[in-house]
């Protein structure tokens, strides 16, 4: 960009091209106009590179599109094809640009819409210019327009629907636009009739053409996006919370200090969370399109699409608590020593307890596997609750104090209350894996493995033989430890279990 201002500062003649003559003053604006052309130039592909690189399922997306363009132009170009669809075939064409989508569920979504919504206007406009037909020449376009005004009403008002709007706003559009042009048509009933035909024949290939290539080359799942953008949005917030409170406590201690440094230099994990506050449009959209999509992968036709709204609910409010906390960071009010060292521990203990759970969810859902690892985090998060409550109970505070530890306070009441969009989330998160059926991790070491760890010995002891000895090794000889450390093995020890 300053180089291209450079440029056009270099336009504006200077005091000595004033003086040369015009020749000279010509030849150098037209020099500075290639430069800031060529800086122009620059500028754009290097745009077309960055938005090629950031996603580069566009530029197949576009090619997709192309190749969908050239097929079913030939249509119109084959004699052949011609003679059978007419000049109807450049509906195909039309089909294509406007129902081709960068989703399988987009296409898919525009291609129905645009087929059903054409078989019925095109039934009921044949339908409707029949029965005015019986009222005679004067009769005729009375009915004709009560019948457009009432249907083309009736449709309007059903896209104030959320769920038609969501869902069938495209086909609703195409059932007006179709109903209208077929029933106020001045032709006759067989002209009609044939021209219907070959107006919904050539609208079927074209969508087809559009579904078959959206889905056999490279195609775009709305469902396996919005999983992915869900269980990332969960990502950064874990990341957020498992590094905030160190980086709060080491600003509050650098900042009495006169000096606000934190020791983490990478803070780039303090401004992830700010995407998730955006994205409701974004999965309710992807939820909508996802519904329309075949089975692929691990994704049935029926999966738990609201599920994933639900769980991208909670992500959001999780999201606005951490907006809070990211505004205590840089607080300038000094907090006493005394109340911050108080509830330093459970703070951060809260904070990175949290942060672990949510990226545990976040693999959970990633990898599509049962996030029970993340329910002893929840539970430790919980815990440092209640030991958040009994230090503030040991802290004896005046009046006057309480407006310096507001900000401190603030840090606690809102990680209690993130802990519990947590354990929500958690919830959520269990809900999916039940509904979606996620695979349940396996133990890592059988039992198997364990008992070969020891001996079972039974105890003769005269009294009682309803005892046995379960020798364990306190350090097996198949275990890392005896092959990283050059020590002897502990001595066993020997628990009684009554039978």
């Amino acid at each position: 960009m300053q180089s291209c201002q450079s440029l056009a500062m270099e336009i504006e003649p200077s005091s000595e091209e004033k003086k040369a003559g015009p020749f000279s003053r010509a030849w150098g604006w037209f020099k500075a106009l290639l430069d800031k052309f060529k800086c122009k130039v620059v500028g754009t592909a290097k745009s077309i590179q960055k938005l090629g690189r950031d996603d580069p399922r566009r530029i197949t997306h576009s090619l997709k599109v192309g190749l969908a363009l050239t097929l079913v132009s030939l249509l119109y170009y084959s004699r052949t094809l011609y003679d059978s669809f007419g000049v109807a075939g450049m509906w195909a064409v039309l089909t294509v640009v406007v129902v081709f989508e960068f989703t399988v569920g987009g296409t898919l979504s525009k291609s129905l819409n645009r087929g059903f919504a054409t078989l019925l206007a095109g039934a009921l406009g044949v339908g409707a210019q029949h029965l005015a037909g019986l009222f005679g020449e004067k009769g005729q376009p009375i009915v004709i327009g009560f019948l457009v005004f009432i249907l083309a009403a009736a449709s309007t008002f059903s896209r104030f629907f959320p769920r038609i709007k969501a869902r069938y706003d495209y086909g609703v559009l195409i059932f007006i636009l179709t109903f209208s042009l077929v029933s106020v048509s001045g032709i006759r009933v067989d002209e009609l009739l044939v021209l219907a035909h070959q107006r919904l024949s050539t609208i079927i290939v074209g969508g087809a053409a559009c579904i078959v290539i959206s889905i056999c080359i490279c195609p775009v799942w709305a469902g396996e996006d919005l999983h992915k953008l869900v269980a990332s949005n969960i990502e950064k917030l874990g990341n957020y919370l498992e590094g905030f409170g160190d980086e709060y406590f080491q600003c509050s201690e650098d900042g009495g200090k006169g000096n606000k440094v934190s020791s983490n230099n990478d803070k780039s994990f303090l401004q992830g969370y700010k995407t998730v506050l955006n994205s409701k449009s974004s999965e309710d959209s992807m939820a909508n399109l996802a519904r329309w999509e075949p089975r692929h992968g691990r994704f049935g036709f029926r999966h738990p699409w609201k599920q994933y709204l639900k769980i991208g609910a909670i992500s959001r409010k999780c999201a606005y608590h951490i907006e809070v906390l990211n505004g205590c960071i840089n607080s300038n009010i000094q907090v006493p020593e005394e109340f911050k060292n108080k509830i330093q521990e459970s703070c951060t203990k809260m904070s990175e307890e949290s942060g672990k759970a949510l990226k545990l969810l976040s693999s959970a859902i990633k990898t599509m596997t049962h996030p029970s690892p993340a329910n002893t985090h929840v539970e430790n998060s919980k815990t440092a609750i209640n030991e958040l409550k009994v230090a503030l109970k040991s802290c004896s505070l005046d009046y006057e104090d309480l407006l310096v530890i507001v900000p401190a306070a603030t840090v606690a009441s809102t990680l209690t209350e993130i802990v519990k969009c947590v354990d929500k989330l958690s919830e959520s998160v269990h809900e999916l894996a039940n509904q979606a059926h996620f695979k349940t991790v396996e133990a890592t070491v059988s039992p198997e493995k364990l008992l070969h760890r020891g001996t079972i010995n039974p105890v003769l002891d005269g009294e009682s033989d309803d005892h046995v000895v379960i020798v364990i090794d306190g350090n097996p000889t198949d275990s890392p430890e005896n092959h990283e450390k050059n020590h002897p093995p502990k001595m066993p020890t020997r628990e009684h279990i009554q039978v």
